[in-house]
C-alpha cells in the first residue's frame, strides 16, 4: 500500500513538470497527471536499464522520468488533437 502512495506522489511530481514544460494548456485531472508521471518513469526507466545505469530516485532517474512524461504528454497531444480541415 505504501508503494502505491510513493508511486502516487512520484507521477504527481513528475508529471506536473512535464506539464509545465510541453507548451500549451493540458486539461488533465489529478488521476491523469499521476498515470502520465509513471508512464514517464516507466519510458524514461526503460532507457536508463538500456543504458545500464538504472536507480528510480537517482537525479538521473528523476530526469529520464521527466523526459518520458514529456515524450509521453507529446504523444498524447498529438494523438487527442482535432484535426479540423
Amino acid at each position: 500500500m505504501f508503494n502505491l502512495l510513493v508511486w502516487c506522489i512520484y507521477g504527481i511530481f513528475v508529471g506536473s513538470i512535464a506539464k509545465s514544460i510541453v507548451p500549451g494548456e493540458e486539461r488533465m485531472s489529478l488521476i491523469q497527471t499521476i498515470i502520465l508521471g509513471v508512464a514517464g518513469s516507466y519510458v524514461g526507466g526503460g532507457v536508463l536499464y538500456l543504458i545500464g545505469d538504472y536507480e528510480t530516485l537517482s537525479p538521473a532517474g528523476l530526469f529520464m522520468g521527466v523526459v518520458g512524461a514529456v515524450v509521453s504528454l507529446v504523444a498524447y497531444n498529438k494523438l487527442t488533437t482535432n484535426k479540423s480541415n
